[in-house]
């Protein structure tokens, strides 16, 4: 049985029916009480409160772990991972982040499951496709994306590719003491993902450049300010290393990871 935390977000919820249609049993662990697919067990618990998550463990041969933005500022992933050590759980895997690899994040969270007991695996996803979503109120209304740092490109990996690739770690031992980085197939701009969205719509989708310091206002109503500064200095001035497409999800997954369009293209009725 293999317990995903974070089941409810974009990479938890398709990392669930990848499981689940791998013949997997899957708890499903998430803050709040949300619907599952049938044959999913639910169980609702705060990884900041990490007794809370020992009901979910009981049979569990693996776990995903996936922290959200504000447990940085009051959780204590040492303690997660004692809970799962406790419940005899040996394989790990963690959501991590590309930035811990380019020296962008703090690397606290990975030694907390680098632990001589455990057969963790670590995945750094780089941009996300889906933080386009933030933009989908604009175009909806206005056809208007709104972004920093315009025709600066970072690869953008698809959510449900690093849900694949998080399914091959949870099920394959093979994995076990390996760090991958996961991004899209190619760079792509703000200014080009306003295209393709608008392409997907089959209308025209018109960019409006932010200021740095707009978009940090913007980014501090829900995010903590390290976040945000470290955030903005990828968006913004990125190294060659958070340029560079990697080859790691294309080796997990047997097969190229999806590009930016093709994210679109599914995802096009938030933009509606």
């Amino acid at each position: 049985m293999i317990v995903v935390t974070g089941a409810t977000g974009n990479v938890g919820r398709p990392l669930v029916r990848a499981l689940l249609a791998a013949g997997e049993q899957v708890t499903a662990v998430s803050r709040n009480a949300a619907p599952q697919p049938a044959g999913v067990r639910a169980h609702q618990a705060d990884l900041t409160e990490p007794h809370t998550l020992e009901p979910a463990l009981d049979g569990a041969d693996a776990v995903f772990l996936l922290t959200s933005g504000d447990f940085l500022a009051r959780g204590d992933l040492g303690k997660v991972v004692d809970v799962v050590r406790n419940a005899g759980v040996r394989r790990v895997v963690l959501l991590s982040s590309q930035g811990v690899g380019t020296g962008r994040h703090p690397a606290h969270l990975e030694d907390a499951v680098r632990q001589p007991d455990l057969d963790w695996t670590i995945l750094r996803p780089g941009n996300f496709a889906s933080n386009a979503l933030q933009w989908a109120g604009s175009v909806r209304t206005e056809r208007t994306v709104v972004a920093p740092f315009g025709d600066v490109a970072l690869p953008a990996v698809d959510p449900a590719d690093i849900a694949a690739a998080a399914a091959v770690a949870l099920r394959d031992p093979g994995h076990a003491g390996a760090v991958y980085t996961l991004t899209g197939p190619a760079r792509i701009s703000p200014r080009q993902q306003a295209a393709a969205i608008g392409e997907a719509l089959g209308e025209p989708v018109r960019f409006v450049e932010q200021s740095r310091q707009e978009a940090r206002e913007h980014m501090l109503r829900f995010m903590p300010e390290p976040v945000v500064e470290a955030t903005l200095a990828i968006l913004g001035s990125p190294s060659e290393a958070e340029q560079t497409v990697s080859a790691d999800a294309e080796r997990l997954l047997g097969r190229p990871p999806r590009a930016f369009a093709d994210w679109a293209a599914t995802n096009v009725e938030a933009f509606r």
